[in-house]
């Protein structure tokens, strides 16, 4: 592979990365695979991170002050939130309601702690996020599935069979992650209305991922679940962060809006600090990211789109039994090898046949065998060669699975 050119974060070069210091990005996407090895698993981005939130972040270092924040009344992340919200989707969420965390599975583990007990029932749809199924199961709580259905229009879910088990299992909570991840999928307003009357008639609390929203493709709209009416709101969570958007995992900065009355005060009445709290530089650059960084993510989402579509075309035309929606959300395409026969886990038969890592699809829960998520966020030539390579393993893949079942 030849990656060659300027690592600079100009719009005009998300396709120049350059090969040496991408090797050499310490994080964990490229630093935890063999050196012969195109990662497309973790959900990094391969680009360096936007300049107003650099600037910032030097400006911060600079300031010789990296002490206590002087914050008697929360972040001003609280602040900057509502005012995005309200620009950005027509909401406009109460900022007093919101808290800062490091991350999103860290709130989500706060907010079950609080507001449900171990063997309480928690409905996610799956496919699903492995850190967040991991904590629902690791905290001792039923995780009931609601599958994502394939239909030749797109990834869907069954609303009724969401009711029905809602009702069933008397669930205490449903995890939404909107936009979904793994599949991209953003769903409909219509959807969400039924997702809140469900949980209108099971007073059921409902905790939203929204942390890939700023990546949103159009015509597709993101539509924050608490934006749907005043008793919606009051029984949700809302949790988001600059992180995704802006590739900024590293920063350890996260809010949940707690619209959801009885969370805020069971939030409230634990001793300060006891779930850590927001990393200052964090908030310097998400701050940075939401008021400066709206041209690079323009950006950055035109190139993910283009990218989107190579996924597809290269599929369509060299590999097409797989199974691919393009996304309406997100960086990462959720691929369907199940005609392919590779097994029930491709990610590893390309891993070792391909030298590409995918995140293998059945760590992502029910409906996740014979699947792997790939991740399209990176120059052109990058995910060329790493769909080249894929292609290319293919018939190995097969012969091996064949000949070895």
């Amino acid at each position: 592979m030849n990656a060659t050119g300027p690592h600079t974060n100009h719009p005009d070069n998300f396709d120049t990365l350059d090969w040496d210091w991408l090797r050499a990005r310490p994080g964990a996407k490229w630093h935890r695979v063999e050196p012969d090895v195109l990662p497309a698993w973790v959900a990094d981005m391969d680009f360096p991170v936007a300049q107003p939130i650099r600037d910032a972040l030097h400006r911060f270092v600079d300031g010789a002050d990296i002490g206590y924040p002087d914050w008697p009344h929360g972040s001003p992340l609280r602040a900057a939130f509502a005012q995005r919200m309200h620009e950005r989707y027509r909401w406009s969420p109460d900022p007093g309601q919101v808290r800062e965390f490091t991350d999103l599975i860290q709130a989500l583990q706060v907010v079950l702690h609080l507001v449900t007990e171990p063997g309480d029932a928690v409905a996610v749809h799956t496919p699903n996020y492995p850190p967040f199924l991991g904590t629902v199961t690791r905290m001792d709580r039923r995780l009931v599935p609601i599958p994502m259905l394939d239909t030749p229009s797109g990834w869907r879910f069954d609303p009724e069979r969401l009711a029905q088990e809602v009702a069933a299992t008397r669930c205490r909570a449903l995890l939404l992650v909107n936009p979904h991840n793994p599949t991209g999928r953003v769903f409909t307003r219509a959807e969400l209305q039924g997702i809140a009357e469900t949980a209108r008639r099971n007073d059921m609390l409902v905790v939203s991922d929204e942390i890939h929203a700023d990546l949103t493709y159009s015509p597709n709209q993101h539509i924050p679940f608490a934006s749907l009416d005043t008793d919606t709101a009051s029984r949700t969570v809302t949790l988001t962060s600059a992180t995704k958007a802006f590739n900024l995992a590293g920063t350890r900065c996260a809010l949940a809006h707690l619209g959801a009355e009885s969370v805020r005060a069971a939030y409230d009445a634990q001793p300060p600090d006891i779930f850590g709290a927001v990393n200052t530089a964090g908030v310097e650059a998400a701050l940075a990211a939401w008021e400066r960084g709206g041209p690079w993510l323009d950006a950055v989402v035109s190139h993910l789109d283009d990218n989107r579509r190579l996924v597809a075309d290269v599929f369509a035309e060299q590999l097409p039994e797989l199974g691919y929606h393009l996304p309406e959300a997100g960086y990462l395409a959720w691929l369907d090898f199940r005609a392919l026969g590779l097994g029930r886990d491709p990610a590893g038969k390309f891993h070792e046949y391909g030298r590409v890592a995918l995140s293998p699809g059945p760590e992502f829960g029910p409906g996740g065998v014979g699947f792997a998520r790939l991740n399209f966020a990176t120059s052109r030539t990058v995910l060329q060669n790493i769909l080249e390579r894929l292609v290319a393993s293919v018939p190995r893949i097969q012969h091996e699975t064949v000949t070895n079942p």
